[in-house]
């Protein structure tokens, strides 16, 4: 990552929201490092507390046995762009948050209030400290509408069906492009849908829709905007 602290950097927050298969990921991550700042993946967080209710044997379709349990596990974010970590108990999980199983189970745990309050506290702690020091740039589906809505710069990003399934399904090696079409359109119902933060595009975010551009031409508009944003502060 670069060494040196971006002018525009402190106290600075961007705020990333979208879609899954959009690229805000990479594009988050992207532009984290091209601007030296810290990066949290928020969505890592949900996957991590998804993971440890099924390890304990927690019924994830069961809201009050989720709740019941959600304060237990330490889940712990590292904010290096270039190399994100995420521990659940101290042990890494990085792997484990990433199976079918977890993508199956993280959209109803996801719509527990109580672990989105649980999460929330844990991001704005990490968001503060990190901003304090120079600056990160935070993604996942309500960073700028609930996480940070005085966030200085919000984006929200979006791309085709067709497009964020042939990108996830190049991410995962998977080759059913109908299939996974199919449950991305699913998961932005379930987000989009449920009562507590949906996924939406919050107020003064700007949208970017990446379908026609590269993975390098997504982080050059969002850094512009940053830098455009820093400009005017």
């Amino acid at each position: 990552m670069n060494s040196s602290v971006h002018p525009l950097a402190p106290g600075l927050i961007v705020a990333v929201d979208g879609t899954s298969g959009s690229g805000k990921s990479s594009t988050s991550r992207g532009v984290a490092e091209r601007l030296g700042l810290r990066y949290l993946d928020t969505g890592a967080m949900f996957r991590a507390m998804t993971w440890w209710l099924l390890r304990n044997g927690v019924d994830v379709h069961d809201p009050a046995a989720v709740a019941a349990r959600c304060g237990e596990p330490s889940i712990v974010s590292g904010t290096d762009p270039l190399a994100p970590t995420i521990t659940v108990d101290g042990e890494d999980v990085a792997a484990a948050i990433r199976t079918d199983e977890v993508n199956a189970a993280v959209s109803p745990v996801s719509a527990v209030p109580e672990v989105r309050t649980r999460l929330l506290e844990l991001q704005r702690a990490v968001i503060s400290a990190e901003s304090a020091e120079g600056g990160i740039v935070v993604e996942g589906r309500d960073i700028g509408s609930v996480v940070v809505p005085d966030a200085p710069v919000k984006v929200y990003i979006s791309a085709d069906p067709a497009a964020r399934a042939a990108r996830r399904a190049a991410e995962e090696g998977g080759t059913d492009l109908a299939a996974t079409q199919e449950s991305l359109l699913a998961r932005d119902k379930i987000d989009s849908g449920r009562a507590t933060a949906p996924l939406t595009m919050a107020d003064g975010a700007v949208h970017i829709d990446t379908t026609p551009y590269t993975l390098d031409e997504a982080i050059g508009l969002v850094v512009a905007l940053v830098e455009d944003v820093g400009a005017r502060r």
